[in-house]
């Protein structure tokens, strides 16, 4: 088990000469935030804070663009104000107090969400989640577990394994520095989704507040059919159509057994087309995995041309000797050659640790990541397709990508890519050869079939490319947003969606 840490948002890198002196980088119209609203929010909340360095870290996450910017003095926007509810009653009276106000409100906790969700665009108000925290209740009999939103997720796991025997089956690579309800709003996968399934798969129901402070409970018991799917409306939307306080989601009993395999493959196709034969067997390893050779060499020292699939199970011996057994007879009819399962246990060792982010952008590279979806039969072209746009991006030197998800019909292709500038290029210069990176990547994608994302969800940094990916669809969004936020105060500017307050850019 992973040792708890302190409960608190982690940051991402430091910021050059500091945070106080932090200047924001996007463009965009800046909300104040009255000083008699500022007073009502302190009447509203336990904690409002106004300090400027405590207002730029509370206005940061892990995007990577912001992160290149936090390397040269900068952050994306500040905050004007940020409120630190303790209750979901909290929570409802600050959104009273800024709808009324018309002023934004930014929802944050954990913050390590990588595409800006949790950058207050427009200045405003954050309301930070995380001392919204902890576990309500545990129904051992029917493996239901009642959780607050601003609950840390390797502290949730330590909770439930030592004190009830259970999991909740949800490990993100960003378990140790993101929160239930982060997981939630960004629809997250843990690295474990092919047996417990993503977080929308987990969740029975929701506490939320709408933007005029109104409260609501949605779901809560098993599969119940009352009309539309309201908990789903909510998960995914990124705090743009309310802040959830509260979830009931579903557990499992603690694995006591796992095993692991690894095989190496020739050609990328194959081992993809290897991988669906197995899923199609309806016993799937936990963890099904599969690296390109320039990520598989990169990370496990493996031969060269050799693309690498690993597969974990965990729970009943005979569930996991099965699952694994389907897995090593696909990969042999395969023609793959089995390699040391050790390769599994690194994959353990190393899956949380993100800090190789900080460390390259420290040294001036531009570096960022995307993760997509695509069915079986799309999957060769969209890795092939995706590659080569990247590629052919002057200024980009690397693309790979590795397999993370599988699904019956399909599953998810998560790139890295990387850039450098010739000599050291300033802030503007690599801001912009990150958006022809993203533009290149992800528009050669779409073109291919994928669907815009799997788990990282939308924030800004996605944003432009919603309209399209969503067609005539994006229409109904746009109506749900009005009908449940009428004066648009709630994450602006986020999940590709108008804003009253204006445009952004960067």
């Amino acid at each position: 088990m992973l040792t708890p840490g302190p409960g608190a948002p982690t940051p991402p890198i430091a910021i050059a000469g500091g945070a106080a002196a932090a200047t924001g980088r996007l463009v965009a119209t800046r909300v104040t935030v009255p000083d008699d609203v500022v007073d009502r929010l302190r009447s509203a909340c336990a904690e409002v804070v106004t300090d400027p360095a405590a207002l730029v870290e509370a206005s940061r996450d892990w995007w990577p663009l912001a992160m290149t910017w936090a390397a040269d003095g900068g952050t994306g926007a500040v905050a004007e104000v940020v409120c630190r509810p303790e209750t979901a009653a909290e929570v409802a009276a600050v959104l009273a107090v800024a709808n009324v106000a018309a002023v934004p409100v930014t929802p944050a906790a954990g913050r390590s969400g990588v595409l800006g969700g949790s950058v207050p665009v427009h200045g405003g108000i954050v309301v930070d989640l995380t001392a919204l925290a902890g576990v309500v209740d545990v129904d051992p009999t029917s493996l239901v577990l009642d959780v607050r939103a601003g609950t840390f997720g390797h502290l949730l796991e330590a909770e439930l394994h030592d004190r009830y025997g259970c999991t909740l089956g949800h490990w993100p690579q960003s378990i140790a520095l993101s929160t239930v309800g982060g997981w939630l709003a960004c629809r997250s996968a843990g690295q474990l989704s092919n047996r417990y399934g993503k977080i929308e798969d987990m969740v029975l129901g929701l506490d939320v507040v709408l933007a005029d402070g109104r409260q609501i409970t949605t779901g809560g018991t098993p599969h119940a059919a009352i009309g539309p799917d309201l908990t789903q409306l909510f998960v995914g939307s990124e705090g743009t159509l309310g802040v959830i306080t509260g979830a009931r989601l579903r557990l499992h009993p603690t694995p006591d057994h796992a095993h692991g395999t690894a095989w190496g493959f020739a050609a990328l196709d194959v081992a993809l087309d290897a991988m669906r034969r197995i899923v199609r067997r309806g016993v799937v390893p936990a963890a099904l995995r599969l690296y390109d050779d320039i990520e598989a060499a990169r990370s496990y020292d493996t031969p060269a041309g050799t693309h690498l699939l690993l597969a974990r199970d965990e729970g009943d011996p005979a569930v996991v000797e099965l699952a694994l057994r389907i897995v090593d007879e696909a990969a042999a009819e395969a023609g793959a050659v089995r390699l040391d399962p050790g390769l599994v246990d690194i994959w353990m060792a190393k899956r949380n640790d993100v800090a190789a982010l900080e460390a390259l952008i420290s040294r001036g590279y531009v570096v960022d990541t995307m993760e997509v979806t695509g069915r079986w039969r799309d999957l060769p072209a969209i890795y092939t397709s995706t590659i080569s746009a990247l590629h052919g991006v002057p200024g980009c030197i690397a693309a790979s990508a590795h397999q993370s998800h599988s699904y019956p019909e399909g599953g998810c292709l998560y790139f890295s890519f990387a850039g450098a500038l010739d000599g050291d290029g300033d802030g503007a210069t690599r801001t912009a050869l990150h958006g022809a990176l993203w533009d290149a990547g992800q528009r050669a994608a779409l073109a291919a079939g994928a669907g815009l994302s799997h788990h990282h969800g939308i924030g800004l940094g996605r944003g432009r490319f919603v309209a399209d990916a969503l067609g005539p669809a994006h229409e109904v969004a746009v109506a749900v947003k009005r009908a449940l936020d009428p004066k648009g105060i709630l994450n602006p500017a986020k999940l590709g969606l108008p804003s009253p307050f204006g445009t952004v850019t960067w």
